[in-house]
């Protein structure tokens, strides 16, 4: 019996573990961090930020919940509460948190940049605001649902 137990442990898809950063933690990461969620719920996904905001930004809420995700109840970390941790992959999401990613003690298998504007940058109508929201998050589905299906889903 425990021969089999051992067996069919051994043959369980390993969890891929994966944490994404940015700067602030507010919208890109939290944007990436779900909507990679929503591809798998058998991944282990965090995001976190290099100096994190208050708050996830309002609009990313509000842009995620048109396409039926709900982050509202997401919170902006500090990357150094994961510093210690073991990765699969460590993804900066915008060029600040790229230069200024801490060093990890704990494994890091892959890192990897996918830059991304910052649309909390834009100014001008609400619309117009909530536009470039839309297309970056837009942007990060179609980049993260690549990585996807390279890198996780065929593994």
């Amino acid at each position: 019996m425990a021969e089999s137990i051992h067996f069919a442990l051994n043959n369980e898809r390993q969890i891929m573990k994966i944490l994404i950063l940015c700067t602030g933690n507010s919208c890109r990461s939290q944007m990436a961090e779900w909507i990679l969620r929503s591809f798998d719920t058998n991944l282990e996904i965090y995001s976190a930020g290099t100096q994190p905001a208050l708050r996830v930004s309002s609009k990313a809420i509000a842009v995620m919940k048109e396409i039926g995700i709900d982050i509202s109840q997401a919170r902006p970390k500090l990357v150094d509460n994961f510093t210690k941790q073991s990765f699969d992959y460590v993804i900066t999401v915008c060029d600040h948190a790229k230069e200024t990613c801490p060093f990890f003690t704990g494994k890091v298998a892959h890192r990897l940049h996918m830059g991304f504007d910052d649309p909390t940058e834009a100014t001008s109508t609400e619309e117009e605001v909530l536009a470039a929201f839309r297309r970056v998050r837009d942007e990060i589905k179609i980049k993260f649902k690549k990585f996807y299906d390279e890198n996780i889903s065929k593994r």
